[in-house]
């Protein structure tokens, strides 16, 4: 399997994985990406947003990969995890370990709960995710471990400093919500009653996504062009008083090369830097500022949907505020400001989608607001004037 074989195998398992998994297009591809670069992922949001199950669909796309998942809590020792004591060897007098199945013998790993990491396994898993490497129990030579990337997930940022060790070491961090758009949320309950059709199940060998790992995503050349727009967007983050590391700005370039491979490009373009949304940020607090400055550098349409997403927000904060208050109120309300900002806010992302997908940029900024504009017109439509929820499925 040549590399743009295993390129269009990977863009296939993205489309087929974000055909299945509603409003999670851009987190799929970054979850690719973040493989392809070597590194590892943290996805965070609530419980029952597919975290788990999105990532053992997508390294079930992997044949020939060994893949080793785990839930972790403040108890959990590290014998469970990367192997633990053989009790007939040590029953002869013989302390080993049982690696087959665990962290030390895996490809990828999937790994929730990731800052409950107790603490006598804490350096153990540091250095799992850092060097690849486990020191077995009885002290004997470290053994190496074939993991290309881990995902990980929480409901939560972590609170304690040993926990934040980990935190430091995930490149990318993602985030996830429950579903906004109601056309989804609709198409979500209809599956719980409705037998699926049969999908498309696109693989790609292990050895391929290694070679791909370790030769062609390193080969993709970075132009002196995007050198130069990471050093600006640098300087305007450190204006706005958001500084990341050197080594988080070197590891980054693995993942601008690794997004020009799965796009099948032999260098590095300015589409790429949207990976970056997912990098530069500490707290979920940051990320809206990151994706502003990394937005306006390279994809002017989405720049816009953000700008409507305050609007947005401001018209859905007006709606919480007015709980309580007549419906003559609140349709008075609907009518001289809701609905006509809405419908606008809603032409105006169709309008620059068609124009980002024209141009061949990514639409995944613009579908996120586009989510937010329907599910607010949906609370509008029955909060405020009182539709039923089917009348307003037909009118979105």
């Amino acid at each position: 399997m040549d590399g743009q074989d295993t390129a269009e195998r990977l863009r296939a398992i993205v489309a087929e994985l974000s055909e299945r998994f509603y409003e999670r297009d851009d987190v799929v591809r970054t979850l690719v990406v973040t493989l392809l670069a070597g590194q590892h992922s943290l996805v965070l949001g609530p419980p029952g947003t597919a975290k788990s199950e999105l990532a053992r669909e997508l390294t079930g796309r992997i044949e020939g990969a060994s893949y080793w998942e785990i839930l972790l809590s403040k108890f959990t020792a590290p014998t469970r995890m990367f192997g633990p004591i053989d009790v007939a060897a040590l029953a002869r007098g013989e302390y080993r370990q049982v690696y087959d199945g665990r962290a030390t013998t895996a490809h990828v790993a999937f790994i929730d709960e990731i800052f409950k990491c107790s603490t006598a396994a804490l350096n153990e898993t540091l250095g799992y995710l850092n060097e690849r490497i486990y020191h077995p129990e009885n002290g004997g030579e470290p053994i190496r471990c074939p993991l290309i990337g881990a995902i990980t997930a929480s409901n939560e940022l972590p609170a304690e400093e040993d926990a934040a060790a980990i935190y430091d070491r995930l490149l990318v961090r993602i985030e996830v919500g429950y579903l906004e758009d109601p056309a989804n949320f609709a198409a979500l309950v209809r599956s719980a009653v409705t037998r699926p059709a049969a999908r498309s199940r696109t693989t790609v060998d292990l050895a391929a996504l290694r070679h791909a790992v370790a030769e062609a995503v390193p080969a993709v050349d970075v132009p002196d062009a995007i050198v130069d727009a990471v050093c600006t967007l640098r300087a305007a983050l450190r204006r706005r008083e958001l500084v990341a590391s050197d080594r988080r700005w070197r590891q980054a370039v693995g993942l601008l090369q690794a997004s020009a491979y799965l796009d099948g490009r032999p260098e590095v373009a300015e589409a790429d830097l949207s990976v970056l949304t997912h990098v530069l940020w500490n707290s979920p607090a940051e990320r809206p500022t990151v994706e502003r400055e990394v937005l306006h550098l390279v994809n002017p349409d989405a720049k816009e949907a953000l700008d409507l997403a305050d609007t947005i927000e401001e018209l859905e904060a007006q709606l919480d505020a007015m709980a309580g208050q007549s419906r003559e109120a609140l349709s008075e309300w609907v009518i001289k400001k809701a609905h006509h900002q809405l419908a606008m806010a809603g032409k105006r992302l169709e309008k620059l989608r068609a124009e980002a997908a024209g141009a061949g940029r990514s639409t995944a900024a613009i579908d996120r607001v586009t989510g937010r504009q329907r599910a607010v017109r949906a609370r509008v439509l029955t909060e405020a004037l009182g539709m039923d929820a089917s009348m307003v499925q037909d009118r979105l």
